[in-house]
């Protein structure tokens, strides 16, 4: 019985180690054709080991024209929206997290509606709000879109890790005087940073591969982001240059990969409110 016990779990742990080498190599293979890819200057859809390594894909990618005005434009399109809804979920968040209402409920569950809804369905009249107010074509008002966009998943994802900060630290800094604003900047978000980090690394990442927005809001080729301007190693007739879009994708990639190392011990810290509310 014991063996047939044991010879079970066995099966069942090679079963399941099978499954998660499955789900790796579905994540693992498009990375090593993507590395192998920009190493080859004849590289098609297979995954191939070059015939020999050269770096004439990254030449021809790094140029202003190709990468740098994108990526340019891209930082400054996802840091500026980035910014923008990670404030503006803190001030939100902060009365949903810190004050009861009877409208608290309702008022999250507009939230929550307005994050299913898909952006395609609402771009047409954005398009023509934006040709009303003069915001077509101009990096604010993508950037506003941007942050808009975001804003209502952010807003739910800063309340619940606010709501982790014991409301007893900002009664202390009221009693010494403080605001309630000044109790958000100088007591809550400093403990709860690693949510701060989630928001952020979120927000940035879902802005930096968004292709439609940009697409629709900005009219001149000088301002397209990277995500657009990947489409342009697509020719006609399905040619497509493998190579340069591998050498692309991986500095496509590399802000991002960047940002979260930059933050990742925030990522993998606890709230520091260890003793805080003892005594």
């Amino acid at each position: 019985m014991a063996r047939s016990l044991a010879s079970r779990r066995s099966s069942h742990r090679l079963a399941a180690d099978a499954g998660l080498l499955v789900v790796a190599a579905a994540f693992v293979l498009p990375l090593v054709w993507v590395v192998l890819s920009s190493l080859d200057t004849g590289a098609d859809l297979r995954v191939k080991v070059p015939d020999g390594i050269t770096l004439d894909n990254f030449d021809a990618v790094l140029t202003p024209e190709i990468t740098f005005t994108p990526l340019l434009n891209s930082l400054l399109l996802c840091g500026g929206g980035t910014a923008l809804t990670v404030v503006c979920a803190a001030l939100a968040a902060y009365p949903l997290s810190r004050f009861r209402s009877r409208f608290n409920r309702p008022f999250l569950l507009t939230i929550l509606f307005a994050t299913s809804l898909p952006i395609t369905a609402i771009m047409v009249p954005v398009y023509a709000l934006f040709v009303r107010v003069n915001l077509i074509d101009t990096m604010q008002g993508t950037i506003f879109f941007f942050a808009t966009s975001q804003l209502p998943f952010a807003i739910w994802l800063m309340k619940n890790f606010m709501d982790g900060v014991p409301k007893e630290l900002e009664e202390a800094a009221w009693t010494d005087g403080a605001s309630s604003l000044q109790s958000l900047v100088r007591v809550v978000l400093p403990l709860m940073g690693p949510g701060v980090a989630v928001v952020t690394v979120f927000s940035f990442v879902m802005m930096w591969g968004n292709f439609f927005v940009p697409f629709m809001l900005l009219l001149t080729p000088d301002q397209m982001p990277a995500s657009v301007s990947i489409n342009d190693f697509f020719g006609n007739r399905g040619m497509v240059a493998y190579g340069q879009l591998a050498a692309f994708s991986i500095v496509y990639s590399t802000p991002v990969i960047l940002l979260y190392v930059l933050i990742s011990r925030r990522l993998g810290s606890g709230f520091a409110l260890g003793g805080a509310v003892k005594g």
